[in-house]
């Protein structure tokens, strides 16, 4: 007689076994989706190369992820929680340490920061991922450098906020490091430097 029994455990192993196959499948498809997005806007990257990238058919990524917006969402929400992982270990209060930490999430973010500020006024998902970028960046800033807009009200403390928040944007990373070609060392000085003349203020 079989019961079964003997069965349950080779059971559970494959069907363990088939689910972190399929969960690996789908990082391997958000990670190639992720660059591929920060490389390409977002017209020009297709289901078909994400997929041949990623090692899978096109049909495995849309019975995943069931279309392109909704692969960009959980892709871009992949790289948000890394992004946030990081920059939430900035020190408050140490302007070197946070301008610091917020170049390391430049050095490996920043490009794709910058595609996607480049479409947000015409692609409905990319305007909804900027919009809760900013919306972070302005709460990282008054978190991290809480010291320099301690005690300040109304316009005077809107001016201190806004004054950080664009000396710690990524359009500010890309001025000076891309098209002004500093050393990074170079342009965390300059940040630094700025930012502790709001000290001395």
């Amino acid at each position: 007689m079989n019961d079964g029994a003997a069965d349950t455990p080779t059971r559970s192993y494959r069907m363990a076994a088939r689910a972190e196959a399929a969960q690996a499948t789908a990082s391997r498809v958000l990670d190639e989706a992720v660059e591929l997005f920060s490389d390409h806007s977002y017209e020009d990257v297709s289901l078909d190369e994400v997929a041949s990238r990623a090692g899978v058919t096109k049909r495995t990524v849309l019975r995943r992820f069931g279309s392109k917006d909704e692969l960009f969402v959980t892709a871009m929400q992949r790289a948000v929680t890394e992004m946030m992982h990081g920059l939430d270990e900035a020190p408050v209060g140490d302007v070197a340490g946070a301008v610091a930490n917020v170049m390391d999430h430049y050095e490996r973010w920043g490009r794709n920061r910058l595609r996607l500020l480049a479409q947000e006024d015409r692609i409905a998902v990319v305007a909804d991922n900027v919009a809760g970028g900013r919306l972070y960046h302005r709460s990282w800033v008054e978190r991290t450098f809480e010291p320099l807009i301690r005690g300040r009200r109304g316009a005077a403390r809107k001016r201190r906020v806004a004054t950080l928040m664009w000396l710690t944007d990524v359009t500010t990373w890309k001025l000076l490091r891309q098209d002004l070609e500093l050393s990074r060392a170079d342009v965390e000085r300059v940040i630094v430097e700025q930012i502790q003349h709001l000290e001395g203020a």
